[in-house]
C-alpha cells in the first residue's frame, strides 16, 4: 500500500493537536499528517513493506523511529538499503540521519521485518527547514548573483530608495542582501544620515499579506474543515445579502471562491476612509466597516469577468474573524507566526514592541500625494511603522485581510518554505498539499489567477515572473513594492522587498499614484526576477 503523507519530528511540551499544529511531549516527535490519515492521529505505525512517501530536498532529512519490541530494522530510503539500530527504551524515539539518502522533491520509505512476527514501528519525519548554502552547492553562479547586487546598487546610486532580496533553493538559502536606505527622507527633504538598510528590516507587505495572513488562515481553516469553499458568504456573515435597489443582485448566492478569485463584482477600491469617494459608505471606524462592506453596491455581476479588489480580502479577513473568534492578527501571528519562531511578521508593529527605525519608511507626506490629497484625519508625517494602505489604517485600525503585515526577507523565506514543502515547516503542519494544489491552480476564467495567490499563466504575468519562471509558478505583489514568487518546478522561493513609495512623486497634480521609485528597474519586479533564474544553473 502506497500512502502519501507528510510528519513533523519535534521537541513541545503538550501532547496533542493545537490549532491544527501538532505539538508534543519532550522526546517525542511530533507526527504531521495529510489527508488520508485519520484527523488528529499523531503518529503512524510502519508495517512490512508498505511504503510512505515524504518531501524532503536532497541531502537533507531525518527519520524518528520507535519500536516496542525490536532492536534491529532494515529500512529502503529511495529503494537503497539502511540497516537500523534502535533503542532499546520502548519510550524513546531514534534519530537517523536521511541526509545521504534522500533526493529532491518525493522520497520513499518502506520497512523489511525479516523475522517475520509482523512488528510495526512508529516513524515521524519532519518537514524540511531552511539551511544556509553557498550559492555553488545550491546550483548558481556566484559571478552571476554578483550583477544582480550591481545592478540594484546602481540603481540606489541613482536615487532609488532601498530594497532586500532573499533566494531559496531546494530548502537552503542562496541569497539574502539588503541595500540602499530604509529611510532617506523626512517628508520632502532629503536627510543628512539616511538610515540604511539591513537584512532585519521590517517592510509594509502591502498586498502580500492578502497571501501570508489572509490566504494562509483560510487554507488552514480550509484543511481543516472548518471551512467550505463553495458556501456562501452568508452562511459565515448572514446580513450579508442583496437589497431592493441594488441594481446588479448577487450577493445572496456569492461563495467564498468567487471572492477569492477575485469574480465578486466588487469595485477595485471604495476608498471608505474618504467620504468625498466613499459618500454613504465613509468609516474609519473598524467595528462599522464591515456594514458598509456589506452596503458597497456590486459592479458587475460574479463571475463574469476578474476584477482586482482590495474588498474581497477585506471581507475574507471578516469571514476569518467570523469563523475563529478571534482577530485576525492575534489568529494568524499565534497559530502561524510565533510558533515559526517568526517574530518579526506581525500587524501594528508600533503597537508590539517594535521601533519606528526597524522599518522601511514609505510615503513622504502621509497619505497626502506630496501635498494634494486631503480628508479626515489624513497623516502629513513620513510613515515607517503604520501601513501604509488608507483602507487598512483608517477604515480596519491596521489589521485587515488585504494589507496591514509586516515582515522580513528572512521570516518570509519560510512561509514562502511552507508552500515549497507542501503544508509544514520543521514540526508544525498548517495545510494540506492538496490545499494548495487547489488553491494554486488555474481559475477557469483566467489564468493568471489562482485563489488569490497570481499565477504565471500567460504573457501578461512576465513583468512580475520574468520569461523563465515555469508555468507552475505562482506568487504575489504589493502596491508598497514587495513581490513573492513560488516556483515550484525548481523548488525555488524569491522575495524581493522594496521601499519604492519612499520617493517623491513624478507629477503629484497630474499623476497622484507615480512615484519616483516606480521608475526604476528593481521597483518593477521582473527584471531582478530574471535575473535570478538566469543565475541557476542547474
Amino acid at each position: 500500500m502506497n500512502r502519501i503523507c507528510q510528519y513533523a519530528a519535534g521537541t513541545l511540551l503538550v501532547f496533542g493537536l493545537i490549532g491544527g499544529t501538532a505539538q508534543a511531549s519532550a522526546n517525542e516527535p511530533v507526527h504531521q499528517t495529510e489527508s488520508n490519515l485519520p484527523a488528529g492521529q499523531l503518529y503512524s505505525k510502519l508495517k512490512e513493506n508498505e511504503t510512505f512517501t515524504f518531501h524532503s530536498f536532497q541531502h537533507q532529512g531525518v527519520l524518528y523511529v520507535k519500536s516496542h519490541d525490536k532492536t534491529n530494522a532494515v529500512f529502503r530510503i529511495n529503494g537503497k538499503i539502511m540497516k537500523v539500530k534502535l533503542n532499546k527504551n520502548k519510550n524513546h524515539w531514534k534519530k537517523i540521519d536521511l541526509s545521504s539518502y534522500t533526493v529532491n522533491g518525493v522520497n520513499s520509505l518502506s520497512f523489511t521485518d525479516h523475522d517475520k512476527r509482523n512488528h510495526k514501528l512508529e516513524i515521524s519525519i519532519p518537514y524540511p527547514t531552511l539551511e544556509h548554502a553557498s550559492p555553488k552547492k545550491a546550483g548558481f553562479s556566484q559571478e552571476k548573483l554578483k550583477k544582480i547586487d550591481s545592478m540594484i546598487n546602481e540603481e540606489v546610486q541613482k536615487g532609488f530608495p532601498g530594497a532586500a532580496l532573499i533566494v531559496v533553493k531546494d530548502g537552503q538559502i542562496v541569497k539574502n542582501t539588503a541595500y540602499g536606505y530604509k529611510k532617506k527622507y523626512d517628508g520632502l527633504s532629503l536627510m543628512e544620515n539616511p538610515e540604511k538598510m539591513t537584512k532585519d528590516t521590517m517592510f509594509d507587505l502591502a498586498s502580500n499579506t492578502k497571501m501570508y495572513a489572509a490566504n494562509f488562515a483560510i487554507q488552514h481553516l480550509v484543511s481543516r474543515g472548518k471551512l467550505d469553499l463553495n458556501a456562501k458568504v452568508q452562511d459565515y456573515i448572514p446580513d450579508f445579502k442583496d437589497q431592493p435597489g441594488d441594481v446588479i443582485k448577487g450577493k445572496d448566492t456569492l461563495r467564498i471562491t468567487d471572492i477569492l478569485h477575485h469574480t465578486a463584482g466588487f469595485p477595485a477600491d471604495p476608498q471608505y476612509h474618504n467620504p468625498s469617494v466613499s459618500k454613504d459608505l465613509f468609516s474609519q471606524d473598524r467595528s462599522k466597516t464591515l456594514g458598509m462592506i456589506i452596503k458597497t453596491p456590486l459592479t458587475y455581476t460574479p463571475g463574469t469577468k476578474n476584477i482586482y479588489s482590495d474588498v474581497d480580502y477585506m471581507l475574507l479577513g471578516f469571514i476569518v474573524e467570523k469563523i475563529t473568534g478571534e482577530k485576525l492578527d492575534a489568529y494568524v501571528e499565534n497559530r502561524f507566526y510565533k510558533p515559526l519562531g517568526l517574530y518579526d511578521t506581525m500587524f501594528n508593529p508600533l503597537r508590539k514592541g517594535k521601533d519606528p527605525s526597524d522599518m522601511a519608511a514609505t510615503e513622504l507626506v502621509g497619505n497626502t500625494r506630496d501635498g494634494v490629497i486631503d480628508f479626515p484625519n489624513v497623516r502629513k508625517y513620513t510613515l515607517q511603522g503604520e501601513v501604509h494602505d488608507e483602507k487598512a489604517f483608517y477604515s480596519m485600525d491596521g489589521v485587515s485581510g488585504h494589507a496591514g503585515l509586516f515582515s522580513t526577507t528572512n521570516d518570509l523565506a519560510v512561509l514562502l518554505q511552507v508552500m515549497l514543502n507542501g503544508g509544514g515547516y520543521g514540526s508544525h503542519y498548517l495545510f494540506s498539499s492538496s490545499t494548495i494544489q487547489e488553491f494554486t491552480k488555474a481559475s477557469e476564467l483566467n489564468a493568471t489567477y489562482g485563489l488569490g495567490w497570481r499565477r504565471n499563466g500567460d504573457k501578461s504575468m512576465e513583468w512580475m515572473f520574468g520569461p523563465y519562471a515555469s508555468s507552475e509558478a505562482y506568487g504575489h505583489t504589493g502596491w508598497t513594492g514587495t513581490v513573492t514568487i513560488i516556483d515550484p518546478k525548481y523548488n525555488l522561493g524569491i522575495v524581493l522587498l522594496t521601499n519604492k513609495k519612499h520617493s517623491p512623486l513624478v507629477d503629484p497634480k497630474k499623476d497622484p499614484n507615480t512615484f519616483a521609485g516606480d521608475l526604476f528597474n528593481t521597483g518593477k519586479y521582473g527584471s531582478v526576477v530574471t535575473a535570478v533564474y538566469e543565475a541557476m544553473e542547474k
